[in-house]
């Protein structure tokens, strides 16, 4: 191997947990960033789950036999939404409904521990651009929503590998399946 390629492929290597070179500050915003969008999806499943009685009663539950994507895709979705007649056919769908309780609980507690975290951000952030996309067109503003700034939270906490700050990343990076398995980092 030449030393260009060398080089090349040492570069895209991810960044030692030994060594950082964010301030503390920018640690700590980026684990509490991570933290935050962690919790929010993780709350949205577990009250889907369990009709903690905030946005989901617990008559509307996944334990009473309800579908989590039934609601939304229903009767929170508008008739005229761009994407309405792409999504209200996955209504009920067992498939999405799991995808979308893996999007939520999963990756939430994920990013909550702070493992997994390249995993669930892009799971997440592929939720959130996908309710950003079935929000169109939005009500009170030409663009921007919480759905698409929760993406580019994502991408944050996937750029800079934010599990490695105020969570279990560092100890979880070290583990001998993830050391073999960076993906999984």
């Amino acid at each position: 191997m030449s030393t260009t390629a060398l080089n090349r492929s040492e570069s895209h290597a991810p960044p030692s947990n030994s060594t950082s070179t964010l301030l503390p500050l920018q640690q700590v915003s980026l684990g509490m960033l991570r933290l935050g969008f962690g919790w929010a999806l993780f709350w949205s499943g577990i009250d889907k789950v369990f009709g903690l009685g905030f946005a989901t009663t617990p008559e509307q539950s996944v334990l009473a036999g309800v579908s989590p994507t039934k609601g939304f895709l229903l009767h929170g979705l508008p008739d005229d939404a761009l994407a309405a007649a792409l999504l209200k056919p996955l209504a009920g769908n067992p498939v999405a409904d799991a995808l979308f309780l893996l999007a939520t609980v999963g990756a939430g507690l994920a990013l909550l521990l702070g493992v997994g975290t390249r995993i669930a951000a892009i799971g997440g952030g592929v939720l959130m651009l996908n309710l950003w996309f079935a929000s169109l067109p939005l009500e009170y503003n030409p663009f921007l929503d919480q759905h698409l700034f929760y993406a580019i939270a994502a991408l944050s906490v996937l750029a800079f590998d934010s599990g490695r700050y105020l969570g279990l990343g560092n100890i979880w990076r070290n583990l001998p399946l993830v050391r073999g398995n960076r993906w999984l980092i």
